[in-house]
């Protein structure tokens, strides 16, 4: 296993959830840490209590210069880049017949091409180290949930990039993986406007029962699961289930 201290990580929509806490996890441990996001004042808040490891970036990844600028301050914070966590995304759900195209390009866009392309900008730099790139993907993969087709889809194509990159990148020793959360409480549903933080915490406590291990995970369990991926130096293409068994299926009774 590598050792995380040292490292020059970088975590895409670092503000706030899954993000925030992997750069505390990274952090802790001695990593130097790039977050970025949209949202300055989440990511002035993170920055500042994480400590002087961790650096952030204002910028949007479905912005060309805004994916080169916040590389470029990755590079410049850690010396270089040891991993890539593609963990920036957004929600869409919607009934099939309802779906509004532009809505359905947009949520791609932010959860598939955008990290894509920051993945393409990253491998000169990876290679250098004999890096990891990790995508974040879901438990809509495992569980059919109606109304969730769009979000879901993006999901599914992040599995498929990851195998796909990892044969692409081997060559390069760039190792590319998938963390596969079950439910964690985070902002993803407030911010596409579905829900407000006391009901998204309500629902996702209604799910604890779904777990087979009787509850939902936290942002850290899920970081220690990025962070092996990123250190763990003969793992590639792997697709990580950390869901307390959410994806098993388990039924009532």
């Amino acid at each position: 296993m590598r050792d995380i201290a040292g490292m020059s990580v970088l975590v895409t929509g670092g503000g706030s959830g899954l993000g925030e806490g992997t750069a505390r996890h990274f952090a802790t441990r001695g990593a130097k840490v790039t977050i970025c996001g949209r949202r300055l004042s989440k990511l002035e808040a993170v920055a500042k209590s994480i400590g002087p490891k961790c650096h952030f970036v204002e910028g949007d990844i479905t912005n060309a210069q805004d994916r080169a600028n916040i590389l470029a301050a990755a590079i410049g914070h850690g010396g270089g880049l040891h991993a890539l966590i593609n963990n920036a995304g957004n929600m869409y759900r919607g009934p099939l017949v309802e779906l509004d195209e532009q809505k359905l390009l947009d949520v791609f866009n932010s959860n598939v091409v955008s990290a894509m392309m920051l993945s393409g900008l990253a491998v000169q730099h990876l290679a250098k180290t004999q890096g990891a790139i990790v995508f974040i993907g879901s438990v809509h993969t495992r569980r059919a949930y109606p109304g969730a087709s769009p979000y879901a889809a993006t999901k599914g194509a992040v599995e498929v990039l990851t195998r796909v990159l990892a044969a692409e990148l081997g060559s390069q020793k760039i190792r590319v993986n998938c963390v596969v959360p079950g439910a964690v409480f985070t902002e993803i549903n407030q911010r596409a406007g579905l829900l407000d933080d006391a009901a998204a915490r309500k629902r996702l406590e209604a799910m604890a029962s779904s777990h087979v291990l009787g509850r939902i995970g936290t942002e850290e369990e899920i970081a220690e699961a990025i962070a092996y991926l990123s250190c763990a130096e003969w793992t590639t293409g792997a697709v990580l289930e950390v869901d307390g068994g959410l994806g098993l299926g388990l039924s009532p009774g």
